[in-house]
């Protein structure tokens, strides 16, 4: 079953077109990681994606539920028309998102930070709300620190509560914008364990990361992203071991060089 599917999706800021022409598919239990050099579009693709952005044209669609499509108006320009107010708040408990920076409510306890969402968007009571954000809290290794606040909490801390938020709004999709770059070194091995983790119980994630040896390893496709177009994509074997575009064979040159230091 397809969940998700963008289609010719193109986006521009001040002039500069940073989403070319481009297309995903991402069906039900799939792993996508999208991987490319930093100012390719992946952010702003993802971003486009859970509506944070609008785009200037194409098509959106989560689970054959229109979002936005392309309309041509009377002096021939094209723009991007979105579904109703209604219809897209639907379409937005489709998905769940998982920032680089955390984005929690300093204010909030850890447990708070989980029951916000499905009290206000969800219309779930107080006990039900905290009983999943317990379940979750714990999947992610955060039980302890439950009634912890954000500025109490290390880089890694944060994040996985940040999953565990995203987690409990029980979304049939997940999205990560590159959930690893703000943390230190050592931060990082725990939250690709959650992810590995998730992806093992067969969520459907769309992972943008540069963490090449963890999107080799838990992905089922992987979208090279360069220029705000897809330059290749395919499965894992497919894309490290015999990249066919000369830009593909650079990055995971550059790459996995990196790594090795």
């Amino acid at each position: 079953m397809v969940l998700l599917e963008m289609n010719h999706v193109k986006k521009s800021f001040d002039g500069n077109g940073v989403l070319k022409d481009i297309s995903l598919k991402v069906n039900e239990g799939e792993v996508v990681s999208i991987i490319g050099p930093s100012g390719s579009g992946k952010s702003t693709l993802l971003r486009c994606a859970t509506l944070l952005e609008k785009m200037d044209g194409g098509e959106l669609i989560y689970l054959g539920q229109t979002a936005a499509s392309e309309k041509t108006d009377k002096n021939g320009r094209i723009q991007c028309e979105y579904a109703s107010k209604a219809e897209l708040h639907k379409i937005r408990k489709c998905f769940g998102l998982v920032f680089q920076n955390f984005n929690l409510f300093n204010n909030m306890t850890a447990l708070k930070n989980c029951t916000v969402g499905q009290v206000k968007v969800l219309k779930k009571s107080k006990e039900e709300a905290e009983k999943k954000a317990l379940y979750y809290l714990e999947k992610v290794g955060m039980a302890p620190y439950i009634n912890a606040k954000p500025k109490q909490l290390s880089g890694g801390q944060k994040q996985r509560v940040a999953i565990a938020r995203a987690l409990a709004m029980e979304p049939e999709i997940l999205l990560f914008d590159e959930p690893t770059s703000a943390l230190d070194p050592q931060m990082v091995g725990e939250v690709l364990e959650v992810m590995r983790d998730l992806a093992h119980e067969g969520l459907t994630m769309i992972i943008v990361t540069h963490e090449m040896h963890f999107a080799r390893e838990v992905s089922s496709k992987v979208v090279f992203m360069s220029d705000g177009l897809v330059v290749e994509e395919g499965t894992p074997e497919d894309l490290f071991t015999h990249p066919k575009e000369e830009k593909t064979q650079q990055f995971l040159q550059r790459m996995l060089k990196r790594d090795e230091h």
